[in-house]
């Protein structure tokens, strides 16, 4: 592998490892999984993952600050939702994997 080469993986080494960051918890795994197809309010979240408002704000705002998740506000509501197209895809493969 030519230097070039070598340091494009590198640098995706490290931005795949930072996905992946995300994904090893079990909550944000279930908010990820959860606005795959659609996006979800805070209520909506916090009612699936089982958890207080206030702990789903702060995995909500780490999740934003590193880059997976987006929102958007419509009135009084935000709505979360994947950040990337590619994020979509790793969460379908683990889907396939692990949930036949």
């Amino acid at each position: 592998m030519n230097r070039i080469a070598l340091t494009k993986l590198l640098k995706k080494c490290d931005e795949v490892s930072q996905v992946l960051k995300s994904l090893s918890h079990p909550v944000r795994l279930k908010v990820l999984c959860y606005v795959m197809d659609e996006a979800k309010t805070v209520n909506d979240l916090t009612e699936f993952c089982g958890i207080s408002q206030s702990a789903m704000s702060q995995f909500l705002a780490r999740m934003r600050s590193e880059g997976v998740l987006s929102s958007r506000k419509e009135g009084t509501s935000v709505y979360y939702s994947l950040s990337e197209p590619k994020l979509k895809k790793l969460l379908q493969a683990v889907k396939e994997i692990y949930c036949p």
